[in-house]
């Protein structure tokens, strides 16, 4: 047992003490019964939820006593919050699931379920009375049935007016269509099955594992302990507050839009895969689930979150997350205001509100049905606040008698919603305290078992192996996928493609801007990838705000090619859901100092999701984003921003920076074959100031432009990622300028200049921003043995920083110096130019270095 684990509370002592003095109840009750005379649930399954909330609390217990010696490395846990098990069982163990860090109850019960591929076993629609049967048939082993219709109780609370911007709900309220009707109609809900702790045992090793940091964890194989796993389609989901709501919201929007999709690749009415997770099935009436927890609806991640889903919902457009606010009153230790997160929640336009006393079982597993069957009906968002207590403290590091009383810790353990569940099947006959007792000594047995033999496992032991899940490179596959696209394009896809070019592909069109270039390659791009969706702030009835998207929504349809609202936590959360539910998510930002409010949807979540998920989970997306400076006459540091060193230190980040117009399609066709080919996150950072350039060297001699490539030419004109470009002007021995973007132009211009003296200059234009071309940066930078690195970002933290530590780590021991933006924001009209490296400044930095 682990009751000589001592916490703040004692809790292991004081639910012994509890159960200890529940009386027997006069007569027994028989299990295959409901609980009580109108609960929607039978004496068996609320024994099996109160199985899967022990397991939860031995597991906080377990953690605790692994890192008393040093052994356990994560202590958050879920004491107080194991009413979440009755959710759980409210829902399909295939409904897609983010789960709270304190959500151990829900884990155990979505892993029991899936194990057990049983059907859940209850109605969704209040009222309605389905008897629930074995997944295996009327000839399987006999498991307990019941009548369990959802009833609402004094403990279940939903709003009954539909929020501000809601249309009410009524019988002529538009909804998902037949099959959701269908669906609805006895739709079943989850029931855990039977079992005791032999139910939950493989869920609890995974948390185990989890908190030993194994490399055998099945999710994130050691790298953080999370919820997740591919098969119980629970996605996971990192600590960072709320950073997990408006990926959910994306999800919804593409479970919703693929389900009225008949995608090729896709199959109708059979499920969805989740992004690559072969065995994680989404049916096409699925809803999404997210839990978090009450501190988090403060953050600015979560205002995003719920906005979108209200603004859609406004505009009539289909989202099924349910959201669950699990709601302890505590962020560490700041408390929240009281009737705060209640006002919260109510007030938001468009998500009907449901609500529950997680002490209370029964209650809470009747507020999630009704819920979950109102989101799979209505396919419309809505939230389930859970009243919960927190025992244990936040972590284990935690000592919660530095700021809340001990009446308060004693008013929180009398709400423990374990001893409830006790109390309620002791008080319905069901089991007898000294019962439950010897279940719950059994799972701590058990759990003790496990953990002394997750103890022997092996960890990560080497950077290799750490870094193996992060970012997968498989440049023949992906070279590959652009040879077959080109394949597609030129042969059986050539009528479809002539024809949405209006009969003029673009190689015909005669030589093109950067803007048009890229242009032609999406509309590439949507051809080739059926799944592939543009979306932005102005992307579609605009056609972006500089012309980079016009004529698409014409070509592929308002379901392909949408405006968002204008959020960019919204927009990058949509990507990630899209991309995360097998669509191939294109969104813009529309211009690069817009992201940085928003960069933790890149960081914290699209570049760790294969890192935390071992490759099971993908959220593959190209993020276009408009920017760098030079803009002539328009804009400051909003609209001219040039810093990128927050971009190139997420681990992973694919990040492209096309200045050529015959650079830009085939860099974007590789960022597009890596996101679907390896999952890749890719950032294509396009320079606004290039986008409608038309000549080099003088005005009218349009050198700048170029021809678009024809699909016979695209596997030879194929541009690797971490592959630079390399320009020659005359001798090119005597000087190597590296830069990128704005900066090419400007170094061959200023290499122009330099030959007119008879220097010769190769100009390496780096093209991949992360992952750095380093093997042709130490080529060529060897060749001439000086080298003028030209940043057009800021001198501190720019990417000439990365260029010169790559030569030095190489042992170049050449001439070198930097040309680089001033540390300063970007001013208004001419004064920028006092600020931005020029051809003149180039020219006269290459003298001082030949001067050597």
């Amino acid at each position: 047992m682990l009751c000589d684990v001592t916490t703040p509370q004692d809790l292991d002592d004081r639910f012994r003490e509890t159960l200890a003095a529940l009386p027997a109840a006069q007569r027994r009750r028989d299990a295959a019964d409901p609980v009580t005379d109108d609960a929607p649930l039978t004496g068996a399954q609320l024994l099996d939820l109160f199985d899967a909330q022990v397991t939860s609390r031995q597991l906080d217990l377990a953690g605790r006593w692994l890192r008393s010696f040093g052994e356990g490395f994560y202590t958050i846990g879920s004491a107080g919050h194991e009413g979440n098990a009755a959710v759980a069982a409210a829902l399909r163990p295939t409904d897609p699931a983010l789960l709270h860090y304190r959500s151990g109850a829900f884990y155990c019960v979505r892993a029991a379920q899936a194990a057990a591929d049983a059907p859940p076993t209850s109605t969704v629609e209040p009222g309605s009375t389905v008897e629930a049967t074995s997944a295996a048939g009327p000839d399987s082993a006999a498991r307990p049935t019941s009548t369990v219709a959802p009833a609402p109780s004094t403990d279940v609370r939903s709003s009954t007016e539909p929020p501000s911007g809601a249309a009410p709900s009524t019988a002529g309220e538009p909804t998902a269509g037949p099959e959701s009707a269908d669906a609805a109609e006895g739709e079943p809900t989850g029931a855990t099955p039977p079992g005791g702790f032999e139910a939950y045992a493989e869920a609890a090793r995974d948390v185990l594992r989890g908190m030993v940091a194994s490399s055998q964890e099945p999710i994130a194989g050691g790298r953080h302990k999370v919820f997740g796993r591919a098969d119980l389609a629970i996605v996971p989901t990192t600590s960072t507050i709320a950073s997990h709501l408006p990926r959910a919201v994306g999800m919804g929007l593409a479970v919703e839009r693929l389900r009225r999709m008949d995608s090729a690749g896709r199959r109708t009415g059979a499920g969805a895969q989740v992004g690559g997770a072969e065995n994680a099935p989404w049916p096409p009436d699925a809803i999404v689930v997210c839990s978090f927890g009450d501190a988090s609806v403060n953050h600015a991640s979560a205002t995003a979150a719920f906005n979108t889903a209200g603004w859609y919902d406004h505009a009539g457009l289909r989202i099924p997350v349910l959201f669950v606010c699990e709601d302890n009153g505590l962020g560490i230790s700041v408390r929240s205001p009281k009737g705060w997160v209640e006002a919260t929640l109510r007030s938001k336009p468009g998500i009907r509100y449901f609500s529950a006393d997680g002490a209370d079982p029964v209650g809470t597993y009747a507020a999630a049905a009704e819920a979950a069957a109102w989101v799979r009906r209505h396919r419309r968002p809505a939230v389930l606040h859970l009243h919960t207590v927190r025992l244990m403290g936040h972590a284990g590091a935690d000592a919660e008698s530095a700021y809340r009383s001990p009446a308060e810790l004693a008013d929180d353990v009398a709400r423990d919603p374990v001893a409830a569940t006790a109390r309620l099947l002791v008080e319905a006959g069901v089991a007898t305290g000294d019962e439950l007792l010897a279940r719950y000594d059994e799972t701590g047995w058990q759990i003790r078992r496990l953990a002394e033999d997750v103890l022997g496992e092996p960890k990560l032991a080497s950077a290799a192996e750490v870094v193996s899940a992060l970012a997968p490179r498989r440049p023949v596959r992906v070279a590959r996928a652009v040879a077959d696209a080109a394949a597609r394009a030129s042969g059986p896809g050539a009528g479809a493609r002539a024809e949405a070019f209006g009969g003029k592909p673009p190689e015909l069109a005669g030589p093109l801007t950067l803007a048009q270039s890229i242009n032609a390659a999406l509309a590439d791009g949507m051809l080739d990838h059926p799944q592939m969706a543009v979306f932005g702030e102005d992307v579609a009835a605009k056609g972006g705000v500089y012309g980079v998207t016009k004529g698409l929504r014409d070509r592929f349809g308002a379901a392909r090619v949408f405006d968002t609202l204008l959020d960019e936590t919204s927009v990058l959360g949509l990507g990630l859901g899209a991309g995360l539910a097998g669509m191939l998510p294109v969104p813009e930002i529309q211009y690069l100092a817009y992201l940085h409010n928003a960069e933790d949807q890149l960081r914290g979540e699209a570049a760790t999701m294969q890192f935390f998920s071992q490759g099971a989970f993908r959220n593959p997306m190209v993020v276009r984003v408009a920017g760098l400076a030079y803009q002539e006459g328009f804009g400051g540091h909003f609209h001219n921003d040039n810093s990128v060193s927050v971009l190139r230190d997420v681990p992973g980040l694919v990040i492209a920076v096309p200045a050529r117009p015959d650079d830009a399609a085939p860099m974007l066709r590789t960022c597009l074959a890596s996101a679907a080919v390896d999952g890749s996150v890719c950032v294509f950072l396009e320079p606004i100031a290039l986008y409608h350039t038309r000549d080099l060297y003088a005005d009218g001699d349009g050198e700048w432009l170029a021809g678009y490539p024809e699909p016979g030419s695209w596997v030879t004109g194929h541009v690797p990622i971490g592959r630079a470009r390399v320009y020659q002007v005359g001798s090119a021995d005597d000087l190597t300028i590296i830069t990128f973007g704005n900066g090419v132009r400007m170094s061959l211009r200023a290499a122009a200049a330099l030959a007119e003296e008879g220097v010769g200059t190769r100009v390496v234009d780096l093209r991949w921003l992360a992952p750095l071309p380093v093997a042709d940066i130490i080529r060529e930078s060897s060749a001439t043995g000086r080298v003028l690195v030209v940043d057009e970002t800021r001198r501190s933290g720019g990417v000439g920083e990365g260029v010169i530590a790559a030569l030095v780590d190489a042992g170049y021991v050449g001439a070198a110096r930097r040309v680089a933006g001033v540390d300063s924001f970007v001013p208004l009209g001419p004064a920028a130019r006092q600020v931005l490296v020029s051809a003149e400044a180039i020219t006269e930095g290459a003298r001082t270095l030949l001067a050597r």
